[in-house]
């Protein structure tokens, strides 16, 4: 993972939230932008804050992670 606060601003990114995310806490999400070998992280209320940006293989690695530890419980 690289935080890269500086690097990209966001503009010109096609940024996108998932369609599960739930409005009724004030979005409360993060938003994704993917641009070839890179991953774009940043959070919704935020959108001008710090974003991270992740590999396609570090980004799938993640994923892969975070839906194994939720399966856990």
């Amino acid at each position: 993972m690289t935080n890269k606060p500086f690097a990209v601003d966001g503009t010109g990114l096609d940024w996108f939230k998932s369609s599960y995310s739930d409005s009724s806490n004030g979005n409360d999400c993060v938003e994704v932008a993917a641009t070839p070998g890179t991953v774009h992280i940043r959070d919704s209320k935020n959108p001008q804050g710090p974003q991270l940006a992740f590999t396609e293989a570090q980004w799938a690695s993640f994923v892969t992670y975070t839906c194994r530890a939720f399966a856990r419980g």
